[in-house]
């Protein structure tokens, strides 16, 4: 049954099925996309940022690790674990962030807003992955999406119900649009009921591993995180375990507490290489061995605290969990906090406002045949107005099909702020 196909399109040949399920995602135009697409700053800043695209290779090999290191645990103990391929896990962090729009969350944010304006249930990221690989995403003329098998559309799957705007824990995050809920109950046949399975939990995990070391790294790297009053200030050392438990989603009532706890136990790993996060970075070759020695570390660690639970979820110890917490707190406030990446923010938010309304009041809309994109969009994105149940789920799409170059010259030349070339197309 995991190896099923919702449509069961393409020919078998010498790959095993999921490892073709890797290689379509790897090969689609949506996964190509996400080279210019923002991680935390924005795509094309500075080659020292991770894309979102880089950023998904190192969770796609993150997550293989992880599952390679609980199958050997599983073999030491003789235990069969028929539910846990390392290549499942794989192209799942390979697909997880598809649905990403320009720029980042704040794109994000914008799009499930504007939506929601129109009437429709938002924008998430997570649930328009779903729908690309099961919807938009090309591949064959006789069925729709990438028809991945059972197993990697369900470990895709992170948030594993639909939209219920009374519960607060399935109105902010969910995996799956409405539109989506027939391949979606497809997917999840056999699963626990809101329970990831431990595939699409691997999954998660090495996407906050790879978050929370990887774009350290890259702040480190810019001489924006002030490791000293980490690692020495009592005040700023509160001031961080205050702001995690802000955003701790389900967090305990001793959230303070155990968080001072955890920080204390990262600290003492992180002193370990106080020499090299105390001196500012100059991209000399011993200080990026410290650094590379600092992240391998980190990673492993991680990776070698994960454990398999009998029958079949993944275990990590709490204070793992609050560590990678404590570390993405540092790499989200360090930088969001610049006024520069404010400002940038602003007139993102700005671009897609715009675009989005222009789009929808320039859309020709009715029944499927007798609709009519804007002559501006490309033809690489006309097919879309027939997949899509409403006019604002279409603008979305589009919009989220695009890299940040291209919505940023689209909207210049919409506005009159760049005439560019009539033999120049803005996006191909």
């Amino acid at each position: 049954m995991r190896m099923d196909r919702f449509s069961g399109a393409g020919v078998r040949d010498q790959r095993r099925p999921f490892e073709t399920d890797h290689d379509r995602i790897l090969y689609s135009s949506y996964f190509q996309r996400l080279a210019g697409v923002t991680q935390i700053v924005r795509a094309g800043e500075e080659d020292i940022f991770h894309t979102r695209q880089q950023h998904t290779h190192k969770v796609a090999q993150i997550g293989r690790r992880l599952s390679q290191h609980l199958l050997r645990k599983c073999e030491e103990r003789n235990i069969q674990c028929p539910q846990l391929d390392p290549e499942v896990v794989a192209a799942a962090s390979l697909a997880h962030d598809l649905g990403h729009p320009p720029f980042g969350h704040k794109g994000e944010y914008t799009l499930n807003d504007l939506v929601q304006q129109a009437g429709e249930e938002g924008y998430e990221g997570n649930a328009q992955t779903f729908r690309i690989i099961t919807k938009l995403a090309v591949r064959w003329n006789e069925t729709d999406g990438l028809d991945l098998t059972r197993a990697v559309a369900c470990g895709v799957l992170k948030y594993p119900w639909l939209r219920d705007a009374h519960n607060p824990n399935k109105s902010k995050k969910w995996s799956a649009y409405a539109s989506e809920k027939d391949e979606f109950e497809w997917a999840r046949k056999g699963q626990k009921e809101d329970v990831p399975s431990p595939e699409a939990a691997l999954m998660d995990w090495a996407d906050d591993i790879a978050y929370s070391v990887h774009d350290l790294e890259d702040f480190h790297r810019c001489n924006l995180i002030p490791w000293t009053k980490i690692l020495n200030d009592q005040d700023e050392q509160l001031q961080i375990v205050h702001r995690t438990a802000k955003k701790w989603h389900g967090g305990p009532e001793n959230a303070i507490e155990v968080l001072q706890e955890a920080l204390a136990q990262l600290i003492e790993q992180l002193d370990l290489y106080q020499e090299i996060l105390q001196q500012r970075y100059d991209g000399s070759r011993s200080v990026r061995v410290g650094l590379r020695q600092m992240t391998s570390a980190l990673v492993g660690n991680f990776i070698q605290q994960t454990k398999l639970k009998w029958p079949m979820s993944i275990d990590v110890p709490p204070e793992t969990e609050r560590k990678v917490l404590l570390l993405k707190t540092m790499a989200r406030d360090y930088i969001i906090s610049n006024p520069s990446l404010a400002a940038q923010q602003k007139g993102q938010e700005r671009i897609l406002r715009e675009l989005f309304q222009m789009i929808m009041n320039d859309t020709c809309w009715g029944d499927v045949g007798n609709r009519k994109v804007p002559n501006y969009l490309p033809p690489r994105l006309e097919y879309l107005i027939d997949l899509s149940e409403s006019l604002a789920r279409f603008v979305a799409d589009c919009l989220s099909s695009l890299t940040e170059r291209e919505i940023s010259r689209l909207h210049s030349r919409l506005v009159g702020y760049e005439a560019g070339s009539v033999l120049d197309p803005i996006v191909r």
